[in-house]
């Protein structure tokens, strides 16, 4: 089936015909139809499955048939960069439409995007929380809303959004075409589909647990202290044309960004610390090709689409099963063929099998200069005062008894870590606190040792500076200081 068989206007066939969109995906070819006949969709497929196109160009179709001033589509997405790469691909659609696309998110002035809503938008992409925030205060309407799009409704889930979209669910009109899509499909997720969704056409794309077969997945087995190595190898052995690196932790990304710049590699870094602007810059010069290497959290595991991404590192292996199908998600893209490389320390083996366990696969192993030697596993930290309530109350979380843990520990930080005394103040040379001595203020008489009058003391000086100004030697310095003067 081409574009044109899905009852497509022209000007949105042309905008695909430009773009080089030929044959629309299985998520696509199931969706455009259905949406177009008005009825309700949950949608379950993977990232790349081309989910965006599935359900902007139906929306594009409808909404092009009247003009409204009025908010008349709704695109909730969970993060930033999402609602901007979404924007920009409706954007490229509605090329030869004079339909009004605008995005709203956190992380930047409000104003512009307040000054954006009151001059009208057909369609809004929104995140939740700066969209309850401008409704909150009465900065947006949503009472015109035909069509509401609930995009990656399970990260939602995780990133806690869920009350957010049922209060946004609650301003819009009772009448109104839902849809629905999710790369996983959570419990909590069809509860809540079921009570917004009305008789809704289940469309699937194979399993959500499979991951590409366009991608090939390998696995080193390395101490933490190598990876860097490995990394800066591989990244520069000639194959790699760009790369997106995957870590846990921001900490982690900047350490592993500070290590590539250092090596020569065109690299930066995104993750919740970084401001929003820098972020943009950050995957604008990535998608330009003027940087070859984004390290980035899981912020940028979905919704990111970067053509012809070539490799994709997961640095530190994902805890969920599902975050390592949405990472290496960003490569193998409309067909094309990918590369996902994982480093595994001994600490990762049990999350590596349960992500195998989970995509029924095993990934190949591949022998490194740096052969993982450490064999036994870090002891989990455990709380200084035990786990959960009881341990944040000083008790033993097994005994439910005090536990003198905090004493010990304090004393063991003390030994562990002497005291700097250049950034202490009040303290000796030895290291010894000082002994600041008792100040008893002194409390004057109103009488002076001269026997005269303190308020007298006070008129005399403040004669004394008249004389002063009247002295015409000093005429000009007097100026200076009292500004009236320039030098």
């Amino acid at each position: 089936m081409n574009f044109n068989e899905v009852n497509l206007s022209n000007p949105i066939l042309r905008a695909l015909e430009e773009l080089k969109f030929e044959k629309p995906s299985v998520i696509q070819e199931k969706t455009i139809p259905v949406v177009l006949e008005g009825k309700d969709v949950l949608g379950c497929a993977q990232t790349g499955s081309g989910k965006t196109a599935a359900f902007s160009l139906p929306i594009l179709e409808k909404l092009s048939k009247e003009k409204s001033k009025n908010i008349r589509a709704l695109i909730l997405t969970p993060t930033r960069e999402l609602a901007v790469q979404i924007t920009q691909s409706i954007e490229s659609y509605a090329k030869y439409l004079s339909l009004r696309i605008g995005t709203v998110y956190g992380g930047i002035d409000q104003k512009y995007q307040v000054d954006m809503l009151k001059k009208g938008v057909d369609i809004l992409v929104a995140t939740p929380g700066r969209l309850v925030d401008l409704w909150d205060q009465e900065l947006i309407s949503l009472c015109k809303v035909e069509m509401f799009v609930l995009d990656e409704a399970d990260r939602m889930l995780d990133m806690g959004f869920l009350d957010s979209i049922k209060l946004i669910a609650k301003q819009l009109p009772v009448k109104r075409q839902n849809l629905l899509f999710s790369a996983t499909m959570p419990k909590e997720i069809e509860r809540f589909a079921m009570s917004m969704l009305k008789d809704p056409v289940s469309i699937k794309q194979a399993r959500v647990t499979d991951t590409v077969s366009t991608i090939s997945q390998s696995v080193y087995y390395i101490d933490e202290p190598n990876k860097l190595l490995l990394l800066v190898q591989l990244i520069k052995a000639g194959d790699v044309k760009n790369a997106i690196v995957f870590t846990n932790t921001k900490r982690s990304a900047d350490k592993v960004m500070k290590h590539l710049h250092q090596a020569a590699v065109r690299v930066r870094a995104i993750h919740g610390d970084k401001a929003q602007r820098a972020r943009q810059d950050a995957l604008l010069q990535f998608k330009n090709g003027k940087i070859k290497v984004l390290v980035a959290t899981d912020v940028a595991a979905r919704g990111i689409d970067v053509a012809k991404l070539s490799h994709v590192f997961n640095f530190d292996i994902p805890e969920s099963p599902d975050n390592y199908i949405h990472r290496i998600g960003r490569t193998g893209r409309a067909g094309e063929t990918g590369t996902a490389i994982n480093f595994c320390n001994i600490d990762d083996v049990d999350n590596l099998k349960a992500i195998e366990r989970h995509i029924r696969k095993r990934m190949t192993v591949v022998e490194s200069e740096w052969p993982m030697k450490i064999l036994e596993k870090k002891e989990k930290p455990q709380g200084r005062r035990g786990s959960g309530q009881a341990g944040r109350n000083g008790k033993s979380a097994e005994w439910g008894k005090t536990t003198d843990a905090p004493r010990r520990d304090r004393a063991a930080r003390k030994e562990k870590d002497p005291i700097d005394i250049t950034k202490v103040k009040d303290v000796t040379p030895s290291g010894k606190p000082v002994v600041k001595k008792k100040y008893t203020p002194f409390k004057p008489s109103s009488k002076s040792e001269s026997g005269k009058d303190k308020t007298d003391s006070r008129r005399d000086k403040k004669d004394g500076r008249r004389d002063f100004k009247k002295d015409s030697s000093y005429g000009k310095k007097k100026k200076a200081v009292t500004g009236k003067a320039k030098y």
